[in-house]
């Protein structure tokens, strides 16, 4: 990606996007010397109403050899006191499809919101080039035949040359964060004959190796030898063997410190004797959403380097149905030694949970957030854009809000209601791992709660959005979001900022 300092005008590119405010009588700044450029073909627009501003609206004109590039968009930005970095990220999505669409090779543009959007500027160049290139990414396939993007080049505009470096860093801080989403979406997305929880151990080596992380992975012996019998039990119906795949970046070795990412890995989900409906079973090969998300937050913060100690442990199985899957009314003894009956099999993540949160305890973490394609209840309650947040730490839960408040994804935080402890109460075992439809998500985090003891912790149930069922959101295709990578890397460095 480069950036260019040099006139608007004289910028040659397929594409050059430029942007409008609502409300906005006369165009200014960049805006305003193409309007000039053009004889006022952008004034006439808007003193007809044909174009208002209005958020994530486009146009498309032509200058007809008044200008090198050979196509304007001119995209809205909505109303100048609502206008935020998640806006312009939406507004760079917007633009970038329509590019797209229009086989451009080479896309010029300005950076939205730096000027009379009075945003920060880095923050600015950061959210247009995570919304172009989210908003690019294209689902890869098998199929023998595919179109792939004509789009190669992007060209940041920028007239300031003392807004350079702000407008450099930002675009490498989002390249970044963008390609980690993308990877993330990658995994997300593999059918499951092709990421197995060895595929997904696999796929952890590669990020080490290439970024420089530590790794550790645990194999059926091995979590035999430490006594991970949660996470044993939902794969022993599987000829897959399972995996426990630990990740650690050393970003402050004076601190005692470490933050734990916890990412459920279950790489396709039956649901086991308790087996799901076959209408839409195909999709759960997202299961493993909230692993996908750690897994590409670890490639990021590697590369991004918060002073911070960052541990992520990643519990891998197949939950399938075979002689010898677990069965309903089976009873468990967790790594941590407390004891589960297991009524539903469908409710296996916060089983496969209990034993990373106890790994992740065990090995140094001393603040924890769990990433989790939990309950099908969390979409009933909060739809497919806002993931479900729990707590046992309203300190922490405020510094976990921060980074989502940074990241624009968005999160709800639902409460933990001790009255409900008795649900999952067991007559031949310390607690079961299900208590029926009633308040689902909530007894889901309480059952996870029971692993975490003393230690600061939010658990994120992210079933309702780690997917875009209908791909009509400017980010996402349809198909995995990747959702939770930008939130980790934000709560990485809000960790380092909380150790000084």
């Amino acid at each position: 990606m480069r950036i260019e300092l040099q006139s608007i005008t004289d910028v040659e590119a397929d594409v050059l996007i430029v942007n409008l405010f609502e409300g906005t009588t006369q165009p200014t700044g960049a805006t305003g010397a193409l309007d000039q450029a053009l004889g006022g073909q952008i004034s006439a627009l808007i003193e007809t109403g044909d174009f208002t501003g209005k958020f994530k609206e486009l146009k498309v004109l032509y200058p007809f050899g008044k200008l090198k590039a050979k196509r304007i968009f001119l995209v809205g930005l909505g109303e100048a006191a609502e206008f935020t970095h998640p806006r312009a990220r939406q507004a760079a999505a917007v633009a970038a499809r329509a590019a797209r669409d229009h086989k451009a090779v080479t896309v010029a543009t300005v950076v939205h919101g730096a000027g009379e959007g009075h945003l920060d500027t880095a923050l600015a160049a950061q959210a247009l080039t995570e919304g172009t290139l989210l908003g690019l990414y294209q689902v890869t396939t098998l199929k023998k035949h595919q179109t792939p993007s004509t789009l190669t080049d992007l060209i940041v505009v920028e007239a300031d040359a003392e807004k350079y470096q702000a407008i450099h860093d930002g675009i490498e801080r989002g390249r970044v964060i963008a390609d980690a989403t993308n990877y993330a979406r990658e995994l997300i997305n593999r059918p499951a004959n092709l990421l197995t929880p060895t595929n997904l151990a696999d796929a952890a080596q590669d990020v080490a190796n290439r970024f420089g992380l530590g790794l550790n992975i645990l194999g059926d012996q091995e979590l035999k030898d430490i006594g991970a019998n949660a996470i044993l039990a939902i794969g022993q119906g599987s000829p897959e063997e399972s995996r426990l795949i630990v990740l650690n970046y050393h970003g402050n070795p004076d601190s005692e410190e470490t933050l734990a990412l916890v990412g459920k890995g279950i790489t396709f989900d039956t649901g086991g004797y308790t087996l799901k409906p076959a209408a839409g079973m195909e999709n759960m090969k997202t299961d493993m959403g909230g692993a996908g998300a750690v897994l590409g937050a670890m490639q990021a913060i590697a590369q991004l380097k918060p002073k911070a100690n960052i541990m992520a442990v990643i519990p891998a199985a197949e939950n399938m149905v075979s002689g010898t899957a677990i069965k309903p009314g089976d009873v468990i003894v967790t790594m941590n030694g407390k004891s589960m009956e297991i009524v539903n099999t469908d409710a296996e993540g916060r089983v496969v949970l209990a034993d990373a949160i106890t790994y992740a305890l065990r090995n140094g973490a001393t603040k924890l957030v769990d990433v989790a394609t939990l309950t099908g209840a969390i979409s009933v309650a909060l739809g497919r854009q806002v993931a479900g947040l729990f707590t046992n730490d309203t300190d922490f839960a405020s510094v976990v809000k921060e980074a989502f408040h940074r990241s624009g994804e968005r999160a709800w935080e639902l409460p933990i209601v001790e009255d409900y402890s008795n649900a999952y109460k067991s007559n031949v075992a310390d607690m079961k791992n299900s208590a029926g439809r009633d308040g689902g998500s909530i007894i889901a985090a309480m059952i996870l709660r029971e692993f975490v003891e003393e230690t600061p912790w939010v658990h994120l149930d992210i079933a309702g959005v780690a997917r875009d069922i209908e791909g009509n959101q400017e980010l996402n295709p349809r198909g995995a979001t990747g959702f939770g990578v930008r939130t980790l890397v934000e709560l990485a460095f809000l960790q380092e900022s909380q150790e000084q």
